[in-house]
């Protein structure tokens, strides 16, 4: 569990460091038991995570050996998450009934490509201009890296992941869209990106999936631990944020070591 430095017994419960300590026990509490942390299954938006390691170890549900650290960013993501849904559903009541399709589940793979039923809860989709809309908040330097360098390949994914379970509903996408919300700024700083819904990007990152769902049935790496090391690893700085990340570890069914010392994802950007 993520805890801050310099806790220690002995402080009084009525303090400052005592309520400091009390409120956050229970956001850690409350966060370690969200849906969203306790979800098992894989779904759309880590479908396209670039490592394939890190997409073996999700797909066999093995255990963790990082907790990912803070979780106040995530916290504030999805409680973000949540007001933007009652403000759609707002204007659905209000001002354009039946417009926006809100937090629907939608089904991506009935296994049929992956060999896996994949499904997630999409955020939106605008029933007018037939667009998905996935929401992300994000911090000053993410917002910055996407403007300029354009947005991660695993949101591209997932958005579009998102556009093939809409169209297995019946509908037709034609547009998805990210909306980046600036985590510690003002709403002027909203920033969208958009493209045009691509059916084959999605089919090409189930087909991926698959791919590496049958790397898992040949190399058995439950009974055959060493086979971890063929499943290849792609290291970042996300490596501090994955669940499987264990700097220096020697044995790969314990943990990944990535490429990246402890100081230097601490340091990353």
């Amino acid at each position: 569990m993520f805890t801050q430095p310099g806790d220690a017994a002995g402080v009084e419960p009525d303090s400052s460091e005592g309520i400091r300590r009390v409120l956050t026990d229970i956001i850690l509490d409350a966060s370690a038991n969200a849906p969203r942390s306790r979800q098992r299954r894989i779904g759309p938006s880590e479908v396209g995570d670039p490592c394939p390691r890190r997409l073996a170890y999700k797909l066999m549900d093995w255990p963790a050996a990082n907790d990912g650290g803070d979780p106040w960013p995530s916290i504030v993501g999805t409680a973000t998450h949540d007001w933007l849904a009652d403000a759609l559903e707002r204007h659905n009541r209000e001002r354009d009934p039946g417009r926006f399709l809100v937090e629907e589940r939608v089904q991506v793979d009935d296994g049929a490509v992956s060999g896996y039923r994949l499904s997630g809860s999409c955020d939106a989709y605008d029933t007018r201009t037939h667009t998905v809309i996935d929401h992300k908040v994000v911090g000053e330097s993410a917002m910055r890296k996407y403007k300029a360098e354009g947005v991660r390949e695993q949101y591209r994914v997932q958005a579009n992941l998102y556009g093939l379970g809409w169209e297995n509903a019946g509908y037709r996408p034609e547009t998805v869209a990210l909306a980046f919300y600036p985590r510690g700024g003002m709403l002027g700083g909203l920033w969208v990106w958009t493209c045009e819904y691509d059916r084959q990007a999605a089919l090409d990152a189930l087909g991926r999936l698959g791919t590496i769902r049958d790397a898992l049935v040949a190399l058995d790496p439950e009974a055959r631990p060493q086979m971890w090391s063929h499943l290849p690893a792609a290291a970042s700085s996300a490596c501090r944020f994955c669940p499987w990340w264990k700097p220096g570890s020697p044995d790969l069914a314990v943990g990944c070591p990535g490429a990246l010392t402890p100081d230097q994802a601490t340091s990353a950007a």
